[in-house]
């Protein structure tokens, strides 16, 4: 049996760091439409170049999900896919997924393909896909339905909450107005934020300044659930010392098991934004 675990590429986690002898990993990007520039949330995006053609282009950018013929390609490399996406309240990414699995299991009735809505991104949906790995590398009976039972009970434990820094793109999207955001900006305040359990985006403090920021942030963790033993991961656009800073409050102020660090990839970039921080946990 081939085991097969696909993500968006919301998920912050670089297929070349994914190994496995049992169970193969793929992401699906989505694309990220700037002026008349394309980029593709692959691999080699160089996150760099698109927050300069961001922060050039006067008009608002956009972003694309995957067609559901790129996730059914995906879906026919293996016997069992489990499948996570970005939270269906922020894009049309798991209607695509739902769409591929119903075309492939027309074709080919005898796959086995589950597709989890992470009503998330991030570092969320990389303990989502680390979990899966270590059920299906555990796995000796081929319980496909148990494994996606255990998966569907841990992501609805799972909580996401972040901080913006940057507000230029919600400016351009409408979404902010020009003096709200630049008076936020000029006074270096901080919007803190979390995902309702249904997927939707809460505004649920600011702060001023970066030690206040972190710790609002530590304290939103605490009062969204109890953090003991818990798995930590930091997405951070390109804002390592930000990262490494929250991690240590983190582990001041929480019974945590560990915090990760990772990179944003584009599409979390174009969300977060320079020096935004999300934080799955």
């Amino acid at each position: 049996m081939i085991w097969n675990v696909v993500s968006d590429s919301s998920c912050d986690l670089q297929m070349s760091a994914f190994t496995s002898d049992r169970v193969r990993f793929e992401t699906v990007p989505l694309r990220i439409q700037v002026g008349d520039r394309e980029f593709i949330d692959n691999d080699t995006l160089v996150v760099p170049d698109l927050l300069d053609a961001m922060a050039s282009e006067k008009s608002a950018s956009s972003t694309a999900c995957p067609s559901p013929a790129a996730f059914a390609k995906a879906f026919e490399a293996a016997d069992c896919t489990i499948c996570f996406t970005i939270s269906s309240s922020l894009s049309g990414t798991y209607n695509a997924a739902v769409m591929a699995r119903d075309m492939v299991l027309e074709e080919h009735p005898e796959k086995k393909i589950c597709v989890i809505d992470s009503k998330s991104t991030a570092g969320a949906i990389v303990l989502l896909i680390r979990r899966a790995k270590m059920l299906m590398e555990a796995d000796e009976n081929g319980d496909f339905e148990g494994i996606c039972n255990q998966l569907r009970i841990y992501q609805a434990a799972l909580r996401t909450c972040f901080t913006l820094e940057c507000y230029d793109n919600l400016i351009k999207n409408g979404r902010m107005r020009p003096l709200v955001g630049n008076l936020l900006k000029t006074l270096g305040i901080h919007i803190i934020a979390d995902a309702t359990p249904q997927g939707t985006i809460h505004v649920a403090d600011k702060a001023r300044g970066e030690a206040k920021t972190y710790k609002a942030l530590t304290a939103l963790m605490r009062s969204s659930k109890d953090c003991t033993g818990s798995e930590v991961v930091i997405s951070h656009c390109e804002n390592l010392s930000g990262a490494l800073k929250l991690k240590q409050q983190i582990l001041e102020d929480l019974p945590v098991k560990s915090v990760e660090i990772l990179s944003c990839r584009g599409l979390t970039s174009f969300y977060a934004m320079q020096k935004g921080l999300i934080l799955g946990f």
